[in-house]
């Protein structure tokens, strides 16, 4: 039996990259996972791929657009999550953007698109899941996806290092308020994690000005990390995977930093 056998998943923002590294290790430990993600083809995607690994170990597999914005769509997500595996007993609001600017340039509107959707769309993740979990009556755990820059204020990033800071503070009051319904909160911060979204992050810092060259900042960024190397998102399930087990049922409220020893806490 693998570590999450029986228990239904729903992973935000899961089509690529980290949240999709999320879902498949999940389904390699025999849980039935939703595939959720605004690319609503690119969800359908990964949860088709998925379909011989989930048979493999046992689970299911299904898939959802959403904005995770969006409450309407956060609730019919759920549902229709409920409605393949018959229960929620793991949600992950893993769904985030970031976009650098020098803080002198910040305006309103990146403030506005970063804040709404790693801190309001998590804020909606875990109300619309705690309520289904409460309706259901058996607990359930619910992890937020934070980050280094939850823990240290960077430059370029400042409205991304406000929401994630955010993220850690939805979390510690998530865990006080749902403990009474048996469900835990927690949370996991990555690093820098070789991923579309880092390279990415990379391209906008050169349009910046903040390298000179292609690489320059994910190298300077990263060059203080102990392991000596960037994350691939395998180095993050092993963590995502046991919040997600019965291993970690004595634990709430927490942040685990997954960084390789970049930022010690």
């Amino acid at each position: 039996m693998g570590r999450v056998s029986g228990r239904s998943c729903i992973v935000t923002g899961s089509a690529r990259g980290i949240g999709r590294a999320i879902g498949e290790a999940l389904l390699d430990e025999g849980a039935d996972v939703c595939f959720a993600d605004i690319d609503s083809a690119s969800a359908e995607l990964a949860a088709r791929e998925n379909e011989d690994r989930a048979q493999r170990n046992g689970g299911k597999v299904a898939w959802a657009g959403v904005d995770v914005t969006k409450r309407e769509e956060v609730r019919d997500m759920i549902a229709a999550a409920v409605s393949a595996f018959g229960k929620i007993d793991v949600k992950f609001n893993n769904a985030g953007i970031n976009k650098p600017m020098n803080l002198l340039d910040v305006t309103e509107e990146n403030w506005n698109a970063i804040m709404t959707v790693n801190g309001l769309g998590v804020l909606i993740g875990m109300q619309e899941a705690a309520k289904q979990m409460i309706a259901q009556g058996n607990g359930g755990k619910i992890i937020n996806t934070a980050s280094i820059a939850s823990r240290q204020g960077f430059d370029n990033v400042a409205p991304y290092c406000a929401s994630k800071w955010a993220v850690v503070s939805l979390t510690q009051s998530g865990a006080r308020d749902l403990a009474k319904h048996g469900i835990t909160v927690t949370g996991f911060a990555p690093g820098v994690v070789a991923t579309e979204m880092w390279s990415q992050l990379d391209r906008d810092l050169m349009e910046i000005g903040a390298s000179e060259k292609e690489g320059q900042a994910m190298a300077e960024f990263s060059a203080d990390i102990l392991r000596g190397r960037v994350a691939t998102p395998q180095d993050i399930t092993g963590t995502t995977t046991f919040l997600a087990s019965k291993e970690s049922d004595y634990m709430t409220g927490q942040v685990v930093m997954i960084d390789g020893g970049m930022v010690l806490v």
